[in-house]
């Protein structure tokens, strides 16, 4: 796999995420009502912010390991990101604990971020060879 093909696989995963967060919001309230829907949904809201990220995160490493180390390490390091990142699910998880939201349904959804790796996988697999 060439670079250009992985860069459009890793577009495709928040479309996978969205279209299984959708179906997913769906499933759960045909389960458990409005609040399981509304909680699903806001996991699944979570899984793809905390996908873009998590890309965010990378694509910036990416940039710092390959550019040549002429400034000293400041708000731009892997420390800072991990302190944003701990304080955005901190949050979520206050959110939700205080909400009244289900937090199992709000769970599965944030699990729709690898459900969503793992729809792209097989993706690439059936089309393998195709294009």
């Amino acid at each position: 796999m060439n670079e250009a093909e992985l860069d459009r696989a890793i577009a495709r995963i928040p479309r996978w995420i969205v279209v299984l967060g959708v179906i997913g919001t769906g499933f759960a309230g045909r389960i458990g009502g409005a609040p399981d829907a509304a909680a699903f949904l806001v996991g699944a809201a979570a899984a793809w912010l905390n996908f873009r990220l998590i890309e965010r995160a990378v694509n910036r490493l990416g940039r710092l390991a390959s550019a040549p180390a002429t400034k000293p390490a400041g708000k731009g390091t892997g420390a800072w990101m991990f302190i944003q990142f701990a304080v955005v699910v901190l949050g979520a998880f206050v959110i939700l604990k205080y909400s009244g939201f289900n937090l199992a349904a709000a769970f599965f959804g944030f699990l729709v971020c690898p459900a969503a790796a793992i729809a792209e996988l097989v993706y690439e697999l059936l089309t393998y060879g195709h294009s």
